[in-house]
């Protein structure tokens, strides 16, 4: 735990990893992928249904275990203490949600649609966060947070808040960087296969979005899961309050 833990993680030896949003998409494609490396996966989110069917398709060399939590909710965080592992190699910080549209009405609504925002994607990873910083091995601990493109690119409330998670990944860097832990943020482009834009993608908008990349193909959730399985490694020891773009060249870095 932080300042407790003398050793480095054996190498080999598997990790306790938590997926915030691990359910659907994104999330569940980083939570197989630690499963198939052979680690304990623990599995958050809201809709416990939704969360028991992904650990059952994951699979792996240990049962997924699965935690139904409101992560924007402190009090809700505190009573599943006792479901969450006691001690934590890798928090992967995924939770979040579309952005609210702008619409119609005075004030109150923009402020309403503003901090919905910040509810559903800056507290999830903040609150979930400090909450298990006390299991946070050390040194060897890894967080990585999922952002997003619209963070550079602009959108609403929807990008303040992307970017909110990136400059808060800067303060936490500093401070897990003195017992030996780091903290990242994996940026991803346009993902195709997850449940953020309602449902498929026509053939048009795909067509759309493989021709903003350099690679010539829309990205997939296995393409984020890669990106956060190297910064959760042990070759990424040394990489830490940095932001990795994942979006086939859409997005050229700065």
């Amino acid at each position: 735990m932080i300042g407790e833990d003398p050793e480095e993680p054996m190498s080999g030896m598997e990790r306790s990893v938590v997926v915030s949003g691990g359910g659907t998409g994104i999330g569940r494609a980083i939570a197989a992928r630690f499963a198939r490396q052979g680690d304990r996966v623990t599995i958050l989110g809201r809709r416990a249904e939704v969360l028991r069917a992904a650990a059952d398709e994951i699979g792996g060399k240990y049962p997924v275990r699965t935690v139904a939590v409101d992560l924007s909710e402190a009090e809700d965080i505190d009573s599943r203490m006792p479901e969450l592992p006691e001690r934590v190699d890798v928090l992967v910080n995924n939770a979040g949600g579309r952005g609210t549209p702008a619409g119609e009405g005075g004030l109150k609504e923009v402020a309403e649609r503003w901090r919905h925002d910040f509810d559903t994607n800056v507290l999830p990873a903040v609150l979930l966060t400090e909450a298990l910083l006390p299991r946070l091995v050390s040194p060897g601990g890894r967080v990585v947070t999922i952002s997003s493109v619209a963070a550079l690119r602009g959108n609403g409330a929807y990008g303040a808040m992307k970017a909110a998670l990136q400059a808060w990944n800067h303060t936490l860097a500093g401070q897990l960087g003195s017992v030996g832990a780091t903290a990242n943020v994996v940026v991803p482009g346009y993902v195709a296969g997850t449940e953020f834009f309602g449902g498929p993608a026509t053939e048009e908008e795909l067509a759309r979005r493989r021709a903003q990349t350099l690679v010539g193909r829309v990205g997939k959730p296995e393409d984020v899961a890669a990106a956060v399985a190297f910064l959760a490694g042990p070759d990424a020891g040394y990489i830490t309050g940095e932001f990795l773009n994942v979006n086939g060249g859409a997005l050229l870095g700065r």
